[in-house]
Parts: structure tokens; C-alpha cells; sequence
């Protein structure tokens, strides 16, 4: 069988290339012929839709997990096989989750600033009733990491089939059902039209307020206004974000400064750690595709996700 001919694009990156290289692939250049694509830019959609008009390609490889921006632009489309980065990245960006909502319940911001001895503080995870907001491979990751604190798992998600790890698995449309009694609520979901501004105002309401909501999913999950005005009210304790609407935040937002809120800029799973782990779901993915197997990452054009 010849090798599957691979172009990777917008820029032949080393990584990219050997793991194609590695799988017994091909890399071409995007005029010759191409079975399949790479795509390595995920702000570059305009290039990819170009890319993406190469008659021979039969399979497209994305590399972040969230497509909402090729979904947005109407190329996914059923012609031929998308696949993404699902999963890839799920070990340091639940990592980063857990970090986000221990550093948060033990008072770790006002802490690293303080200048002086202060007053003791903190909330400690352990058996506490935890809620997280999706059910892929960061969720996954997410509840082995709370296993070891004996924690009550709730998980959302479309499907409300038992869930490893969970004590309860909610459909998506009982989401305010699981907010109630949780200390932490974990946002590790997609980004689709559905699920987008899927916290406002009435999710607030029914959490508890010392509940930290921690969100490594997209900002647009969160109506960021009903964020800040919880945060003022007091009805939530308190909210640590990697993502955020709008991101970058700007300078002087009202979340800014707040001893009670927690902003990483999005480095859940920074450029450093992604390369190996893209590497690898590439290297994986051509030997399943020269072997006639089922790809990992799967896109469904329909669900946008």
C-alpha cells in the first residue's frame, strides 16, 4: 500500500512532519495531490477554507479541540472525514482546572499578595459535592484528579448515560438541577450555538455561595455581566478563568483585581505542551487512516463538535 500523502499546512512545522513521517506518512505540498490535511493555524480560517478546496483530500486534521470557528465559518462539512484535537490536550488542561479551583478555595490570590501575616482562610475539597459541565476528555481527567479527594461527582452532559467516576450524570437540560450544593462547577465542554451564554444570571442563582465556578472551556459558555454582578452580589464565592468574554480581557474590566477571582490568559495547555501531544494524535490517526480504522477526534459536522 503506498503512504497516505499528507500536506501540513499553513507551515511545515518539524513536529508535524516527523509524525507524519513516523506513521509511514508522506508530507506533500498542498498542489500535489494531497489525501489528507494538517492544519496547525486555528485563528487562520480563511486559509484553511482555501486549503480546504483541494479536490483529492478524503481526511482533515484540526489542532485545537474547540472547531467552533471552521464550524462557524460552514466548512465542516460531510464529504469527507474532520477530526480534531479532542482529548489531546485533556491531562494539563484538568490539571490546570484543579489548580484554578484549589488555588481559589484556599485563598492562594490574596496570599501571593499579602505583605503581611492576615487572617487564616480557606475551604478544603475533600468530600465535597463537585459538578462539572461536560463530558469528554478533560471530564475524564478531571474526575480521576478528584478521586483521591473523595469528592461527590455530578456530571452534565448531552448524554446522561453513567459516567466513570460520577455519583450522578445529568442531561444537559438539567443542568440548574446540579448547581445546588456544589462547591466547585467545572465548565469542560464544547462551544456550539447551544451551549453558548449556557451561564447567566439564573445558573448564579442556584449555586451556593461559597460555590467556585471554574471554567477551562470557552468564555462565551459564561455571560460575563451575570459574572460580575454574582461576584458583586456575593452569590457565588467566587470564579477562576482561563478563558474569558471578551479574551483578551481588557485592561480595567470589573474582573479584574478581585481578590475572589483568578484570571490565567488561556494557558490551560500552552504551545510547549501541545506540540508533543498534537505529535502524537497525528502520528496516531495517519496509521489509522493507511490501516482502514475508525480516526480518534472525531468532528460531527451536524453537532459542530
Amino acid at each position: 500500500m503506498p503512504p497516505l500523502r499528507v500536506a501540513v499546512q499553513p507551515v511545515e512545522a518539524d513536529f508535524a512532519v516527523d509524525a507524519v513521517h513516523r506513521a509511514g506518512g508522506e508530507v506533500v505540498g498542498i498542489d500535489d495531490g494531497p489525501d489528507a490535511l494538517v492544519w496547525l493555524d486555528p485563528a487562520d480560517v480563511d486559509g484553511l477554507a482555501r486549503a480546504a478546496t483541494v479536490p483529492t483530500l478524503r481526511w482533515i486534521q484540526l489542532p485545537f479541540a474547540g472547531v467552533e470557528r471552521v464550524a462557524a465559518a460552514g466548512l465542516l462539512d460531510e464529504a469527507r472525514t474532520w477530526t480534531c484535537a479532542k482529548g489531546a490536550y485533556a491531562e494539563p488542561v484538568a490539571e490546570h482546572a484543579l489548580a484554578l479551583a484549589l488555588a481559589g478555595l484556599r485563598v492562594l490570590p490574596v496570599r501571593v499578595a499579602a505583605r503581611s501575616w492576615g487572617k487564616q482562610a480557606g475551604t478544603s475539597l475533600f468530600g465535597e459535592r463537585v459538578t462539572i459541565v461536560g463530558g469528554g476528555g478533560i471530564a475524564r481527567v478531571l474526575a480521576r484528579l478528584l478521586e483521591p479527594f473523595g469528592t461527590e461527582l455530578t456530571v452534565v452532559r448531552r448524554d446522561p448515560s453513567p459516567f466513570p467516576g460520577a455519583a450522578r450524570t445529568l442531561a444537559a437540560s438539567r443542568l440548574d438541577e446540579a448547581l445546588p450544593g456544589a462547591l466547585v462547577v467545572f465548565l469542560a465542554l464544547a462551544l456550539t450555538p447551544e451551549t453558548t451564554g449556557l451561564f447567566g444570571s439564573g445558573q448564579f442563582a442556584h449555586m451556593d455561595e461559597r460555590a467556585w465556578l471554574v471554567n477551562v472551556a470557552r468564555g462565551r459558555h459564561v455571560d460575563t455581566d451575570a459574572l460580575v454582578a454574582a461576584l458583586d452580589s456575593g452569590s457565588i464565592a467566587g470564579a477562576a478563568l482561563d478563558v474569558t468574554d471578551p479574551e483578551p480581557l481588557p485592561d480595567g474590566h470589573p474582573l479584574w483585581g478581585r481578590d475572589n477571582v483568578i484570571i490565567t490568559p488561556h494557558t490551560a495547555d500552552t504551545l510547549e505542551m501541545v506540540m508533543p501531544l498534537l505529535g502524537e494524535r497525528i502520528a496516531t490517526n495517519v496509521e489509522r487512516f493507511m490501516a482502514g480504522q475508525e480516526l480518534v477526534g472525531l468532528v460531527d459536522p451536524v453537532a459542530g463538535y
